[in-house]
């Protein structure tokens, strides 16, 4: 016989082949077989505790007649169990027991029934049959037990009525379950569309995400639940991906802006040095050129060291340090250009300020904030470099008395290539700012701009590590001091 092929690849599956396969059926069918599952184990137990405990009630008490009634037997032989036997009729109110003494040839001796039932045959053995009693049908539980002299004796009870209740108990048990299955499957198919009403709207965001529209968003239902925080999560990986996606976007028009200029100057360069005449004005032609050409490369590197801070790649090189250090290092190395622009510089440091982290980065956001407040502090300002343990956290600052940046535009400095508009005619990429937001951001710290009245007031805010604390020192110049300004001649 042959066998059935496989759909071709790109044909769609049958509307029931993917209704079973979905996720939505699976979690309603398991709903359902949860829901039958626990019907039918509290039918059983049900059961089991009225039917069962009236079954094992009747056996206890046959139990304890034939015990009594043997004992009757040893006592007075045959005429005494007989007694026993009528007596026990006479008392019994319920109209329940069920007695029968019969001699070898099977004659009755005593007891309520009319025969020995045919079907008893066995010795020291149990029976639930039909039997016939006063003239009346009915269904008896009896003990058959063998007597010395032929004589044997039954003892049980009638219950018929048992059986009744037991029935009924049955019928419960099973309409009950049916009922379980029905109601799993409504609740089954409920749970299904619930599931994919809450899913629908991640699907259709899905959809419109690939498309190419990535403002869309996961609505929420207002409900609270794990489908409303699921979409607080993919909201916010989609807004984290819309500002890398703008970034990047931003970052390739910044740099095709920024290095036009500069590549056009090193393509002038290169022109003039092709109708250079003498060796003198070729050597600095292309000695310009280099310059623009480092310019660029610096661009192209302070890039790739944002973007290696941002992945995480740094967080290898953590290590105990002093920062006093690395800081008076910076203050070292700024502190010549500062008095060549006649500006005051001030270092304002502690002996020792412990801090956990990538020395080198510390030392490069240190040099950018003191680059950028030597670079727009005029003459005869002042630039101020601190730093302090307060609490958890370790405040480096970096203040001057510059034009400062205007509020609106704080929040933008930050991005790269972003240049401020009092900024536009000063030399610079509009990197070193991003830099010392990935730095602090690195070290699980803030980057704060602030007015200084007059200038700006720059802070990297970074956690401070518990003690015990042992860190590396290094040699530095004095972390305290203040270079006055130089007047000019």
């Amino acid at each position: 016989m042959a066998r059935a092929s496989p759909l071709p690849p790109g044909l769609p599956e049958r509307p029931v082949v993917k209704l079973l396969r979905s996720t939505g059926f699976k979690l309603a069918a398991l709903h359902a077989a949860l829901l039958v599952a626990s019907a039918l184990a509290l039918g059983g137990f049900f059961w089991w505790s009225t039917a069962g405990y009236l079954n094992r009630q009747t056996d206890q008490a046959i139990r304890a007649d034939v015990l009594i009634l043997s004992a009757r037997w040893r006592a007075g032989e045959w005429a005494g169990l007989a007694r026993a036997i009528e007596q026990r009729l006479a008392e019994d109110a319920e109209d329940e027991e069920i007695y029968l003494l019969a001699d070898r040839a099977g004659r009755i001796v005593a007891g309520n029934l009319d025969r020995w039932p045919p079907e008893a045959t066995a010795e020291d053995a149990w029976y639930e049959l039909p039997l016939v009693r006063a003239g009346q049908p009915t269904v008896g539980r009896i003990y058959t037990l063998a007597l010395p002299d032929g004589m044997r004796l039954i003892a049980g009870r009638d219950v018929k009525q048992k059986l009744e209740l037991r029935e009924l108990v049955a019928d419960a048990v099973l309409y009950g379950s049916a009922l379980a299955v029905l109601l799993g499957g409504i609740g089954g198919v409920l749970v299904r569309r619930l599931l994919q009403s809450r899913l629908a709207p991640v699907a259709v965001t899905a959809r419109a995400i690939g498309q190419g529209d990535l403002s869309h968003r996961v609505p929420l239902s207002g409900a609270d639940d794990d489908f409303d925080r699921l979409a607080e999560t993919l909201n916010a990986m989609l807004d984290r991906i819309g500002v890398l996606m703008d970034g990047v976007r931003e970052v390739s028009n910044a740099i095709a802006h920024d290095l036009r200029t500069p590549l056009a100057r090193l393509r002038g360069r290169l022109e003039e040095s092709l109708g250079a005449g003498d060796p003198a004005s070729l050597r600095a032609a292309v000695e310009r050129g280099i310059v623009e050409l480092d310019g660029i490369i610096g661009v192209f590197q302070a890039l790739l060291r944002i973007a290696e801070i941002e992945a995480g790649a740094r967080r290898s090189a953590f290590a105990a340090f002093d920062a006093a250090t690395v800081l008076a290092d910076a203050a070292d190395l700024y502190g010549a250009a500062a008095d060549e622009r006649a500006i005051a510089f001030a270092v304002e440091l502690p002996r020792s300020l412990p801090l956990v982290g990538d020395r080198d980065m510390l030392l490069q956001a240190a040099a950018n904030l003191l680059d950028n407040a030597i670079k727009f502090t005029p003459a005869g300002g002042r630039v101020t470099l601190a730093a302090e343990r307060r609490g958890a956290e370790v405040r480096v600052v970096v203040s001057d008395t510059g034009p400062g940046i205007p509020e609106p535009e704080r929040a933008r400095v930050v991005e790269r290539f972003y240049r401020a508009e009092a900024s536009r005619g000063t030399p610079g990429s509009g990197l070193g700012l991003a830099l010392v937001q990935a730095v602090a951001q690195l070290h699980g710290g803030s980057l704060l701009l602030e007015d200084a009245c007059p200038g700006l007031r720059a802070t990297m805010v970074l956690p401070a590590p518990e003690p015990p604390f042992v860190a590396e020192r290094v040699p530095s110049a004095p972390v305290s001091e203040s270079r006055p300004a130089a007047r000019a001649a």
